[in-house]
């Protein structure tokens, strides 16, 4: 008895992304640095963006998305307690220890970090994302121009989302560089921490930290419309009530920027909409809808040479945009998003297929990135056939 050849499998519509080459391996690295600044300097040399450390952990760094080890020994306690006591004074060393949490900041002479403490089972850790002492440009990072007009605002609320280590905090650094350089304004702005460190220009910039300047997002925001500014940014819009007194301030005579965790433009009004209850849906449509003006939505993915670049997902509250907000008829603005190129807006299919057409980024890296793959993969097919 014979049996029938069994049919070919079907084809796959994409395969996934191939993964990211190793940028080094342990035997790249030198002996380990004796101390905690020659080591964050390597970081620096190797244009590395977050060094990881921690009792009982092999120091590892972060290259281009990808963790990269360095076969240097694992640190003990005692490492680990000099390392802190390089970049944070006693008081600090002794609330991380009390909280079992820290955020915070420190200068370099060649850069500056951002640093996160936590405790583990092995032990204290640390991250330290590397920042430059120099403010990029929006030139520098290639963003499209609608950023400049929307800086041009005199009032009015511009959100920039992504998830973490997408650069959230890189292009509202550009853009406040860029008020900075080109306006005569009054920039106040609440971090927590402080990362980018700008020089008043022709604006006057106030830049405060929360648990080093103020005590609270909200009192400092609170505190700021009585301070005589044109442009206030919120590190991060985190509560209900944060993002109310956001609101207030864009609705009398402030432009404010603001940063939220959500991955897409349409996501990120949801997100808005939803810190408040049913029964106040009404009134926050009507005030989002008017104060909102932008919504700038990104990622980074991997590029065709090994490095990075973002793709966005922008969408410019136009009037037609704000009667259907209203409404909360959101599925209506990602139509006019996709339709509207010639308002600044983009989708972030739009954004991926553009890379891809050009060449920079691989077709099943975007497919990857993407929240939409089968809508991408259907515009694929499209610009082939």
């Amino acid at each position: 008895m014979t049996t029938a050849p069994l049919p070919p499998p079907s084809p796959i519509p994409h395969s996934p992304p191939p993964p990211p080459p190793l940028p080094a391996t342990a035997a790249a690295f030198p002996e380990q640095p004796a101390t905690l600044e020659a080591l964050v300097r390597l970081a620096h040399e190797r244009e590395y963006s977050d060094v990881h450390l921690g009792v009982g952990e092999e120091p590892r760094y972060r290259s281009q998305g990808t963790m990269v080890r360095t076969g240097w020994p694992l640190a003990d306690a005692e490492l680990f307690h000099r390392w802190l006591r390089e970049i944070l004074s006693p008081d600090e060393i002794e609330a991380f220890y009390r909280q079992k949490e820290f955020d915070g900041s420190h200068s370099f002479p060649f850069a500056r970090v951002r640093i996160n403490l936590l405790d583990t089972h092995r032990g204290p850790a640390m991250v330290l994302r590397l920042i430059p002492h120099h403010v990029p440009t929006l030139d520098d990072l290639g963003m499209p121009a609608v950023l400049r007009e929307l800086c041009t605002r005199p009032k009015g609320m511009v959100l920039v989302t992504g998830p973490t280590g997408c650069g959230k905090t890189t292009t509202l650094a550009a853009m406040i560089n860029w008020i900075n350089r080109n306006m005569y304004r009054h920039v106040v702005t609440i971090e927590d921490p402080i990362e980018y460190v700008h020089t008043s220009a022709e604006s006057l910039i106030r830049q405060r930290q929360v648990g080093q300047h103020t005590l609270e997002f909200h009192n400092a925001l609170r505190a700021s419309m009585r301070e005589d500014p044109d442009v206030i940014l919120i590190g991060e819009i985190r509560d209900r009530l944060t993002l109310a007194t956001a609101i207030e301030a864009s609705q009398t005579g402030q432009l404010v920027f603001g940063t939220l965790h959500t991955n897409s433009a349409i996501k990120t009004v949801e997100r808005v909409l939803g810190m408040h209850s049913p029964n106040e849906q009404d009134s926050v449509r009507q005030a989002v809808s008017e104060s909102l003006l932008a919504v700038i939505a990104q990622g980074l993915i991997r590029t065709t040479d090994g490095d990075r670049t973002a793709y966005q997902d922008i969408l410019i509250n136009t009037d037609a945009c704000k009667d259907y907000i209203q409404r909360g008829e959101l599925d209506e603005v990602e139509e006019i998003m996709r339709r509207s190129r010639f308002d600044g807006m983009v989708t972030a299919n739009q954004s991926l297929l553009e890379l891809v057409e050009s060449g920079r980024v691989d077709q099943g890296e975007a497919l990857a990135q993407s929240l939409r793959p089968s809508e991408l993969l259907q515009a694929f097919r499209g610009r082939t056939s």
